[in-house]
């Protein structure tokens, strides 16, 4: 069985050290993101992996920290975030905070992920 737990907290704290090789081993290969940070619905690792790099070559300084997570089932988990970050083209400083759920398979690997951003 896997520790979804544990799945998500190593899933963010490779995106808090920008290791996107890293990241993108953790996604299935079909996996789906649903971010309006990321432009909306992306379908596929391949995808998912080159809209996160264009949004970190733009947020290169982000940081986002947990304040709460919670394990809903067996294979899914919700998180409510914070985060801080400068946009590299704009000087526009952005302060995001949400939730995200995130759904892996029996192999531990992303199979959904769903953010919602809180106004």
């Amino acid at each position: 069985m896997i520790d979804p737990i544990a799945l998500l907290r190593r899933y963010h704290s490779a995106q808090n050290a920008f290791d996107m090789a890293r990241v993108e081993s953790m996604f299935a290969e079909n996996a789906v993101y649903l971010s309006p940070a990321l432009s909306g619905e992306i379908k596929g690792r391949t995808a998912i992996m080159m809209a996160m790099r264009k949004h970190f070559a733009e947020y290169s300084d982000q940081v986002s920290r947990d304040q709460e997570i919670k394990q809903i089932d067996d294979y899914t988990v919700w998180s409510k975030w914070r985060l801080n970050a400068t946009s590299a083209f704009s000087g526009t400083k952005i302060n995001r905070q949400g939730t995200e759920l995130i759904a892996f398979n029996n192999n531990g690997l992303i199979m959904k992920i769903e953010v919602k951003d809180q106004t």
